[in-house]
C-alpha cells in the first residue's frame, strides 16, 4: 500500500467514503481508478465559486457577474472532463439521463442556482465570522482548518464560518452532520468560537435548512469516527459494502463487487 495514505491528513470526504465502501476508498485513493466524470460534481465547484466570490466582494459585484463566473467554470470543467473521458455513455449520471441532457441540464440550473443565492444574500445579508490566520485576518469564507483529533491530522474547508454556527452550500439534496460536526470542533480549536449550531443553504430549495444542535457536540465524539477510520487505513482494511450507492460509485467500472 502506497505510504501516502497512511500518512496524509484526513478528511470528512475521505472518512465518509471509506465508512461507506472501504472498497471504493481503496480503488480512488489507493490504487488511483480514473473516476468516472460527473456533472453535477461541476455544477456544485462552480456554484461555490460564484456564492464565495459573490460574498468576497461584499456584496458589490452584479448578479449577471456571478452567473457568468459559474458558466465560464464550469463550462470549463466540463470541457476538461470531456478532453480527458469523451465517451459520454461512461459519464455519470442521474436517473439515467443521457449525460448531454445532464451537463446541459445542470448548467440552465446552476445559473439559475446562483441568481436565487445572489437575491437570497441580498435579502438576508448574513454577517459571517472575522478570524485570525497566521496573524493575517480572514472572513468566514472558504477557511482552510487543519487540526488534530485523537492523534489524527484531519483537514478541510469551512464553506461559511459565523460567530456561533457554521454553514455548508449544497447544490443538491444531501447533507452531512459529520461535516458539520467536524466543522464546530474544528472552528472551536483553530478560533476559540463557541459553535452550538449548523446548517444548510440549498441550492435546490434557494434557502436554509432547519438548523442542526450541534451544542452537545464533542471533540472525542468527532475524533472517534477518525481514530477508527485512521486505523483500518493502516491495517489495510478495506471492505467492499455493495448496495444502491453503487449506482452513483465512480470507480465502479473498476470493482469486482458492482452491483448496477
Amino acid at each position: 500500500m502506497s505510504k501516502s495514505i497512511e500518512t496524509q491528513p484526513r478528511s470528512v470526504s475521505q472518512t465518509e467514503q471509506y465508512d461507506k465502501c472501504g472498497w471504493q476508498f481503496y480503488l480512488q485513493r489507493v490504487e488511483r481508478v480514473v473516476p468516472r466524470p460527473a456533472a453535477w460534481s461541476f455544477q456544485g465547484t462552480a456554484f461555490h465559486s460564484a456564492a464565495e466570490e459573490w460574498e468576497r466582494s461584499k456584496r458589490t459585484k452584479t448578479e449577471e457577474e456571478m452567473v457568468q463566473l459559474f458558466s465560464d467554470q464550469y463550462s470549463a470543467l466540463v470541457n476538461k472532463a470531456m478532453q480527458k473521458e469523451p465517451n459520454l455513455d461512461r459519464w455519470m449520471t442521474a436517473m439515467k439521463k443521457p449525460a448531454g441532457d445532464d451537463i446541459n441540464d445542470r448548467y440552465r440550473v446552476g445559473q439559475e442556482q446562483v441568481r436565487r443565492y445572489v437575491q437570497w444574500s441580498q435579502e438576508n445579508k448574513p454577517t459571517f465570522a472575522v478570524v485570525q490566520v497566521k496573524g493575517e485576518t480572514k472572513v468566514g469564507l472558504e477557511l482552510y482548518f487543519k487540526v488534530e483529533l485523537g492523534g489524527v491530522v484531519v483537514r478541510g474547508y469551512i464553506d461559511q464560518l459565523f460567530p456561533d454556527k457554521v454553514r455548508d452550500l449544497k447544490t443538491g439534496s444531501t447533507k452531512s452532520p459529520f461535516q458539520l460536526e467536524t466543522y464546530k470542533v474544528a472552528a472551536e480549536k483553530e478560533w476559540g468560537l463557541e459553535i452550538n449550531s449548523g446548517d444548510w443553504y440549498q441550492g435546490k430549495k434557494h434557502g436554509l435548512t432547519k438548523p442542526l444542535d450541534l451544542s452537545e457536540v464533542t471533540e472525542e465524539q468527532v475524533a472517534a469516527r477518525y481514530v477508527k477510520m485512521d486505523q483500518g487505513v493502516k491495517a489495510g482494511v478495506f471492505e467492499a459494502k455493495p448496495g444502491f450507492h453503487c449506482q452513483f460509485c465512480d470507480v465502479s467500472h473498476a470493482c469486482s463487487s458492482f452491483r448496477g
